[in-house]
């Protein structure tokens, strides 16, 4: 990553709100258009497996296409003895960004749809069993990143994680936040997609834990190497042909 801080945290400000848009637009089309939650949620994962991949594709080169402040918190968590490694500094740049995107993209989505710009969702999903499919979600989406990363695969990444993110819409029970920003930025939106502004503490607590958790796997499966400091990117090494 070439770029200056200013030209990555603005890619990381659009590719979250992007994302949110496409989560959210999404939902809200697939309830317009059927009554069944099945149909909804799979329309709803297509569209974001499909956006995602193009949008990690589209900015990867530039920020690294973060897009969540639990990929961010691990690349510096991971490079953090490295002089190569993901420098604070930027990490304090990324998550505030990535939380003004994804809120941003709520409220574009909302508007689209001539739906209130923002309002707070009723939909609540304060439950043990969902902050478990958050951990889970959030376990398996670091250790796909990093796990890549070092095995010398993170060409695969783009595909890999969108791939993951539409897999662990179904087999999560809370349909996969596993994403911070991406989790408040749900609140503003009282949609399909939406989730109660009292949820997103304890949802955001169990993304956390999963990041620790995917970590704590990397660190005992896979040799060391220099930590990624970006999506499919490691260290020292140059950027693949497709990002």
């Amino acid at each position: 990553m070439n770029a200056s801080l200013g030209r990555r945290v603005t890619a990381e400000a659009i590719g979250t709100g992007l994302l949110v848009t496409v989560v959210v637009g999404s939902g809200i089309q697939a309830g317009e258009l059927s009554h069944d939650v099945g149909v909804q949620l799979l329309a709803n994962s297509l569209a974001t497996v499909l956006g995602l991949g193009v949008l990690i594709l589209l900015l990867g080169s530039v920020s690294g296409a973060h897009f969540n402040p639990a990929v961010t918190l691990a690349a510096w968590f991971t490079g953090r003895r490295s002089p190569h490694g993901f420098p604070l500094r930027d990490v304090a740049a990324y998550v505030p960004a990535q939380v003004a995107g994804a809120i941003g993209g709520a409220i574009l989505a909302d508007a689209m749809f001539a739906r209130p710009l923002v309002h707070f969702s009723t939909h609540d999903r304060s439950a043990g069993h969902l902050w478990l499919g958050e951990v889970v979600a959030t376990a398996g989406l670091i250790l796909l990143i990093f796990g890549l990363a070092r095995v010398g695969r993170a060409a695969l990444t783009p595909a890999a994680v969108a791939a993951y993110v539409g897999a662990a819409y179904w087999f999560t029970s809370s349909t996969s936040f596993a994403n911070p920003a991406v989790t408040i930025g749900r609140a503003f939106t009282d949609t399909f997609a939406g989730i109660a502004p009292a949820s997103v503490a304890p949802f955001i607590a169990a993304q956390l834990l999963g990041t620790a958790l995917g970590l704590t796997v990397v660190a005992a499966v896979y040799d060391a190497v220099p930590a990624p400091r970006a999506i499919g990117v490691p260290s020292g090494e140059p950027e693949p042909a497709s990002s």
